[in-house]
């Protein structure tokens, strides 16, 4: 029996939770997310706990147990608590502000980097520190990548844009005479 997938998850108060064939939804204070699991997977939802379960010991069945139990619980998590990450920007002339709902990167480009703001994110901006928050775990890992893909942060000075508790990996550059 899979460790994770075995393990009930617990609906807690305020959260709505319903189960129509493989599609589930989940309705909490920071919004609604809906996804289709794989139609061989059991998903039970009785009084505030939802169990998952496989047909089968096959390989492909296994792998599906985890994953499904993983993604329903990042679901619940994301709908009360929300997902969030930080990124920082480092380099001298490097600046970060609000426009309304866009994201305006100055980044030593000689135009300004404009990004919008898509459904279900919200950018804050305090110093050189941006946060990217919403309720679904992946759109926000993906936000955040591609915020950190407009400057990446190179090795040998170390500007550019990076996560809070990345580390960058130096290199020593050209060695002098």
């Amino acid at each position: 029996m899979s460790r994770i997938g075995r393990l009930p998850i617990t609906v807690p108060a305020g959260v709505e939770v319903k189960l129509d064939g493989a599609t589930l939804t989940v309705k909490g204070k920071n919004g609604t997310l809906t996804q289709t699991f794989h139609p061989d997977m059991i998903i039970k939802v009785d009084a505030g706990v939802i169990t998952v379960e496989r047909p089968s010991e096959e390989k492909a069945h296994k792998a599906l147990h985890g994953l499904t139990r993983t993604l329903i619980s990042n679901m619940i998590v994301g709908v009360t608590e929300g997902y969030k990450k930080e990124l920082e920007i480092v380099g001298v002339g490097y600046r970060v502000s609000m426009a309304g709902t866009k994201l305006v990167l100055e980044l030593g480009y000689s135009h300004k980097v404009e990004m919008e703001q898509p459904e279900g994110i919200k950018f804050s901006v305090e110093d050189l520190k941006i946060t990217v928050f919403g309720a679904d775990k992946q759109q926000v890992g993906q936000v955040a990548a591609e915020v950190r893909s407009k400057r990446p942060p190179e090795p040998f000075h170390g500007k550019g844009v990076k996560y809070v508790d990345e580390h960058i990996r130096r290199k020593a550059g050209k060695a002098g005479k």
